[in-house]
């Protein structure tokens, strides 16, 4: 037979001892009229009581929860930016053969309002990367890229990250593409399909990057407007962007 848990062994406990406060105010005052007019009271207001303690207070503390997991999720976004992704972004957008184009759509300033961004991302979304491994320094993209890889596989231990789909969608994305260019011999030639191959594959890297960043600066606008600061004029995307304030 299964063993009571200690829920249900405190569940009985609480209703024991209703039942014995119930049995010594009628031994004591002999009023079963008056036990039962506030059993009854108390009764009706338990679904009202349910309302408040299920549905809206445990929905206004599941919303601070969040909150706080994914200003947490924000730190290792922004260290992970700071570290690999904005550097990783230029790098990938020399293969971009419509760079100028997204460098149009992407010259961020103080002045976007929030539905800017939300905007950029839609149109970014709808329109494929056009992406060449011709282009770009691919031996330049793999030193990086295995030389981050310790950061990388640390950010994976971080449990919060777990809940951002698109965040481990861009790390799988860009471990794939790591592992795509440490198997090949570079720089030496290769076969038009292996260019092709890789083309895709920076093209899913750059798309999931590029929009995780939109995501972040419009992140760092709303809350963190001298980080905001830092990242416009670090910004890969403005060829005109000067760490220099002036």
């Amino acid at each position: 037979m299964r063993k009571l848990g200690w829920r249900a062994y405190l569940g009985l406990s609480l209703v024991a001892l209703s039942v014995v406060a119930y049995a010594l105010h009628f031994a004591f005052f002999r009023d079963a009229h008056h036990i039962f007019i506030y059993l009854l009271g108390d009764v009706a207001f338990v679904p009202i009581e349910v309302l408040l303690v299920t549905l809206i207070l445990h929905e206004l503390l599941s919303r601070r929860e969040k909150k706080g997991r994914l200003n947490k999720l924000n730190m290792v976004i922004g260290a992970f930016f700071s570290e690999v992704g904005t550097d990783l972004l230029s790098m990938l957008s020399a293969f971009d053969e419509r760079f100028e184009r997204v460098c149009g759509e992407l010259r961020i300033d103080a002045d976007w309002p929030g539905r800017r961004f939300a905007q950029v991302g839609r149109r970014l979304a709808e329109n494929a990367h056009a992406t060449d491994a011709r282009r770009g320094d691919l031996e330049e993209l793999r030193k990086f890229l295995i030389a981050k890889r310790p950061f990388l596989l640390a950010l994976l231990e971080n449990p919060n990250l777990l809940e951002h789909e698109a965040f481990t969608d861009l790390l799988s994305a860009v471990f794939h593409l790591t592992e795509e260019l440490e198997k090949r011999s570079l720089p030496a030639e290769l076969p038009e399909a292996d260019y092709q191959h890789l083309s895709g594959d920076i093209r899913r890297a750059y798309g999931l990057l590029m929009s995780q960043w939109l995501a972040y600066m419009r992140h760092l606008k709303a809350d963190y407007p001298y980080l905001f600061s830092l990242a416009t004029r670090t910004n890969p995307f403005d060829p005109a962007a000067s760490v220099v304030v002036g």
